[in-house]
């Protein structure tokens, strides 16, 4: 594809969401920024959380996996299922019934202020790693497929796209992200649909054996019941599901604010049970795409593989101009639909929880305090993956730190649970302890049993670091 093409695709695509911020953001109130007025419909809630759940790391990677295996990620999915329901009987109810702006002010309140600061730290550092991570792997796509070719560097394609991020959300944040989640979600989908179009004319498939040639095909296999021991395991992975749905959802202020947004609880609830048949299907959808490309792949000769592979197939194979327009408008709503969301939900946690904005500032002064925090946070995000391009440039290290990220979901699923399923107090100073050894502890049994047992835990680690920072809370409580 030529570069001119592409940068009129993206220039396009941002006036685009300038244009919906400028119509959503006339009031710019704190009201709309946090919570859009309480105001947002549930369906489109529903329909553009999928493309901030899937982020610009499942655009790419998650087809790329197929190869490799299978349709094993399937079973993590229909975890998830169960994971949902459980936000939306239990912690749904909770958060409408307390009225939060955001959500680790219920820790304030369960155990005291130590465990607040606790909770809403460990969000921030995993939301600006794992952000940071998303977007540093779709800019980098984009850097090698035109920004390169153009003499442009990494640190201004970065810096330029997280300042037209910081243009169309600094009004009113999460009201215009509920309506650009919505057109994002829409071109993820559309090019996810193109290419399964293209790729299954090229390999002879029809509507009508379209599911039969998916049956076939050793790539897609499901469910793995023969090796407990392997991180492909079923009751692993659907386990370990149900319990990153709870914490990458139901206990994340990024997802959960869109949520808050809904008129009313029975909407929330509404949005996030439909946003669960959704996903499920979305999910399946993608692992056929992957495994499409693997064949295609292995019929035409081609090395790429893992992450390079579907983009390498839309913009270098020979299938049309319309397989390669419609990946890179995917591949930038993607990464976006997941940084913008992200930077208004740092920029809200930021805001609230550490510097507890609403308890000491009038209005006019909460504004003016939000919008140089929503600075700030961009500023940061921009440093960060600067950083993991020219500062640590090894991209195994950089996909370490990610999934690190994912450590520290685990001291909030133990702080959640304790608080939802006993009544015990604890010392609240010593909160902070716990919750920085639980993510150590569990990476080093991890690391033992994979090497003495040949046990992994792969995302059962999760559950490891949660059960770890609950353990920590009971010798903690106070007789």
């Amino acid at each position: 594809m030529q570069a001119s093409l592409i940068l009129s695709l993206i220039a396009a695509y941002f006036m685009v969401l300038i244009l919906i911020s400028f119509l959503t953001g006339k009031k710019g109130s704190n009201a709309d920024f946090f919570k859009a007025g309480k105001a947002s419909p549930w369906y489109l809630v529903a329909f553009g959380m999928i493309g901030a759940s899937l982020s610009g790391v499942t655009f790419i990677s998650v087809p790329g996996w197929v190869e490799a295996s299978q349709f094993s990620y399937f079973q993590v999915v229909l975890g998830y299922t169960v994971g949902y329901a459980v936000i939306g009987l239990v912690l749904l109810p909770l958060y409408y019934r307390l009225n939060l702006t955001s959500i680790y002010t219920y820790l304030e309140g369960r155990f005291g202020i130590y465990a607040y600061k606790t909770g809403a730290s460990f969000f921030l550092i995993s939301r600006v790693v794992g952000s940071s991570f998303r977007l540093y792997l779709v800019a980098n796509v984009l850097q090698l497929l035109v920004f390169d070719n153009l003499g442009i560097p990494f640190w201004l394609t970065v810096t330029f796209t997280i300042l037209l991020i910081w243009l169309y959300t600094f009004r009113s944040g999460i009201k215009t992200i509920v309506w650009t989640d919505t057109l994002q979600t829409l071109f993820m989908l559309i090019a996810v649909g193109v290419a399964i179009y293209y790729i299954s004319s090229d390999l002879g498939i029809n509507a009508g054996n379209f599911f039969s040639f998916l049956g076939d095909s050793h790539l897609s296999k499901i469910f793995f019941f023969e090796d407990w021991k392997s991180s492909d395991f079923f009751f692993k992975q659907f386990i370990s599901g149900a319990f990153i749905a709870i914490v990458m959802t139901g206990l994340d202020q990024d997802m959960m604010q869109k949520n808050l947004t809904c008129r009313t609880l029975g909407d929330a609830q509404k949005n996030v049970f439909w946003f669960t048949i959704v996903l499920t299907i979305v999910n399946f959808v993608f692992l056929a795409l992957g495994l499409l490309l693997t064949i295609y792949a292995e019929k035409n000769g081609i090395t790429a593989s893992k992450d390079d592979l579907f983009p390498y197939i839309a913009t270098q194979a020979d299938l049309g101009l319309a397989i390669g327009a419609c990946f890179i408008l995917g591949l930038i709503a993607a990464a976006y639909s997941s940084a913008d969301s992200a930077l208004t939900a740092l920029t809200t946690s930021f805001s609230i929880d550490i510097l507890d904005i609403e308890k000491k500032y009038d209005e006019k002064k909460q504004i003016r305090v939000r919008k140089a925090v929503h600075i700030i946070t961009s500023l940061v995000l921009i440093l960060v993956v600067i950083i993991f391009k020219y500062v640590i440039a090894n991209e195994s290290v950089i996909a370490r730190l990610f999934v690190f990220a994912g450590y520290t979901y685990g001291p909030l699923l133990g702080l959640y649970s304790f608080g939802l399923f006993s009544k015990w107090k604890v010392k609240d100073k010593l909160i902070p302890v716990v919750a920085v050894a639980s993510p150590v502890v569990a990476y080093i049994i991890s690391t033992l049993c994979e090497t003495y047992l040949q046990f992994e835990f792969g995302f059962f680690i999760l559950i490891l670091n949660g059960a770890l920072t609950y353990l920590g809370l009971v010798l903690l409580r106070r007789k």
